[in-house]
């Protein structure tokens, strides 16, 4: 019984500890890698029969000149889709440069967007909120990080570029760019090259009010987020922006078309249903499912590997376990012999001996699951100081209801099959030689 419930114990342990792991790494995937979303993009591979101009044009129009735009009907019945929590425009506008009132400059990534629908992307507010007036936008953590003045970082990259082994001059560009400034509720403006100037000059936008900061995702550290610096805008405001700089980034300024997007799923089982369904407006979609694929596979193999490793225990207990019956029916041979006098034959004497070794994998079983409770709460509290991956929460062990059955079901079995033999060899015992021994 001992050796059955250790036997338990590591296959209900070893069960949990690949389904936490799991179903762990699922959900941190899914929060650095977006597994519940689609990104919807232009289909490229149908050919344009002709040029569609933005702003005031007729939309149905260019529609049919380019059946793989992505435009503003498609977005409408994308968001009217089953399983679908939010649709929005992700319009990227280009990498520009911020520029604070106090001189203070920064590299950006514009993004023309439906600002009151962040928040359905797990983006979470840390100052301010969302604003559909124009002229407003919302800037995540990264590009409050690193604010410099021109002056200065004009003069650490002439340092840098004449003595570029400087420790000292790079620790203090480290330290100036891992710096946060507070950027809410103040004016900023966007530069940009123009291309139609021969020296070099610069298209300024008109200020722009800092409505809200996104707080730093969870697990994201402030090295991470200094290379991710993005400032969202509503589309009329990404619209006049590019009008004021003159950006050309593909449908850039034109109304109602769009070069991405992304959909939002209630859940990762629906996203293959829902690509083909998007993918037949002409369009191209792309997810992250594969990482889960792959995800699955992994551990499907340190779970089998697992399992082998429980299956050789119980194989070791199982020896033990006949070891120990053949010796009792040894020693029970004169009880034997006296049941077969008595008329027991030979069935029952083998059922049972089948049935005590099955209530002994029984009663093996659910020791095994006291242990397996008891093996989890200390490797929590092994882990429970540990942090999870890139900072995020730790890993939890977990005991799911439906291992408990299995680990019974294996204690069961094995106590069964290892008690055949002493079973058989019970009641092929001859009664009158045996009393006859005893």
């Amino acid at each position: 019984m001992a050796g059955i419930s250790i036997g338990c114990a590591a296959i209900i342990v070893a069960l949990s500890i690949g389904d936490s792991a799991q179903s762990y790494t699922e959900r941190e995937i899914n929060r650095n890698f977006k597994m519940d979303e689609i990104t919807v993009s232009p289909n490229g591979g149908i050919p344009s029969q002709g040029g569609g101009s933005g702003g005031s044009g007729s939309s149905a129009a260019n529609e049919k000149l380019d059946p793989g735009r992505l435009t503003a009907q498609k977005l409408e019945i994308i968001k009217g889709l089953r399983h679908v929590t939010a649709a929005a425009p992700f319009q990227e506008l280009g990498y520009i440069q911020m520029l604070t009132i106090d001189n203070k400059i920064t590299d950006v990534q514009l993004i023309g967007t439906d600002l009151r629908l962040l928040t359905k992307y797990d983006k979470k507010f840390k100052q301010g909120g969302a604003s559909d007036l124009v002229g407003m936008a919302v800037l995540n953590y990264g590009a409050t990080v690193g604010l410099i003045d021109n002056e200065t970082r004009q003069r650490l990259f002439e340092q840098l570029s004449t003595d570029p082994y400087n420790n000292k001059l790079m620790e203090q560009y480290n330290s100036l760019s891992m710096l946060p400034t507070d950027m809410y509720k103040q004016q900023v403006q966007l530069q940009s090259f123009d291309p139609a100037s021969q020296t070099g000059g610069m298209l300024v936008s008109s200020p722009i009010q800092v409505v809200g900061i996104l707080d730093n995702p969870s697990g994201t550290n402030e090295d991470m987020a200094m290379y991710d610096k993005k400032i969202y805008v509503s589309l009329e405001t990404g619209e006049r922006l590019v009008e004021q700089m003159k950006l050309s980034s593909g449908t850039a300024g034109q109304k109602g078309v769009y070069n991405s997007a992304i959909v939002k799923v209630d859940s990762t089982e629906n996203i293959v249903e829902l690509e083909k369904l998007i993918q037949k407006l002409t369009l191209t979609t792309s997810t992250n499912l594969y990482q889960k694929e792959a995800l699955a596979d992994t551990f499907s193999m340190v779970k089998k590997a697992a399992l082998g490793i429980d299956v050789f225990i119980l194989i070791i207990a199982s020896i033990s376990i006949i070891v120990a019956m053949t010796m009792s029916t040894h020693q029970r041979r004169r009880q034997i012999g006296i049941m077969k006098v008595l008329g027991a034959n030979m069935g029952q004497i083998r059922n049972m001996f089948i049935t005590e070794a099955a209530l002994l994998g029984m009663l093996g079983g659910l020791l095994g699951i006291a242990f397996s409770y008891l093996i989890v709460l200390g490797i929590n509290k092994l882990i429970g100081n540990s942090s999870g991956m890139g900072g995020g929460e730790p890993l939890v062990i977990y005991i799911p209801l439906m291992t408990l059955p299995v680990g019974i079901a294996f204690a069961v079995m094995t106590g069964v099959l290892s008690g055949i033999y002493p079973a058989i060899s019970a009641s092929r015992t001859n009664a009158l030689t045996a009393i006859k021994r005893d």
